[in-house]
């Protein structure tokens, strides 16, 4: 069941809209998942963490590096705070997007680090990236859904929606957080065991 902030951060109408663009520009039946926001964390030669250029924005950086060591700190205060009221754990973020240097992950994930609301759709041959912007608006106030990325036939990544993962055939990975506890739920109805799809009609 939807929860009241689960319904604020995707107001109704948005996945409808995004799904009903995409099923008519492809011609099949379309999945429509709100992603979580953009704060991804890279391993891939080349990349920092947060998925910029190494070497690029060095002075600006420098300051950022300052202003990022004090927030670390901080949060790692608030983190043994935590952790000593929990049990502990062991603190390390996820890693979303791997692969080589170059990695053919990389132009539609920088795409989608400066999405404002973003959407992973599929359907049985192909896969996009849409930006709605802010899904907290009315959807009739809101832009037209906007593709970023798309890919068709044999370019489209593999898609896992169990493990939740798109996987190119340089062998580049994007392990795709999903916003919310409604966007995993609407998922699971599509899902049968191992890892095949009931693609909606």
């Amino acid at each position: 069941m939807e929860s009241a902030a689960d319904a604020a951060q995707v107001r109704p109408g948005f996945r409808e809209r995004v799904e009903t663009v995409l099923r008519e520009h492809w011609r099949e039946p379309v999945i429509g998942l709100r992603l979580g926001d953009a704060d991804l964390r890279f391993a891939v030669p080349g990349r920092r963490p947060d998925g910029t250029v190494e070497g690029e924005g060095l002075v600006r950086e420098g300051f950022l590096t300052v202003a990022r060591g004090i927030g670390a700190a901080v949060g790692f205060v608030a983190y043994l705070a935590s952790a000593a009221g929990s049990g502990g754990g062991k603190g390390e973020r996820a890693v979303h997007v791997t692969g080589p240097a170059d990695a053919q992950v990389l132009e539609p994930l920088d795409l989608l680090r400066r999405a404002k609301g973003p959407w992973l759709v599929c359907s049985p041959t192909s896969v996009a990236l849409v930006e709605t912007g802010s899904t907290y608006l009315d959807p009739a106030d809101a832009p037209e859904p906007r593709i970023l990325w798309e890919a068709r036939g044999a370019d489209a990544p593999a898609v896992s929606f169990r493990k939740r993962t798109l996987t190119w055939p340089d062998g580049s990975r994007f392990a795709f957080p999903l916003r919310s506890r409604t966007e995993d739920q609407y998922l699971r109805q599509f899902l049968s065991h191992p890892d095949e799809v009931r693609w909606p009609e």
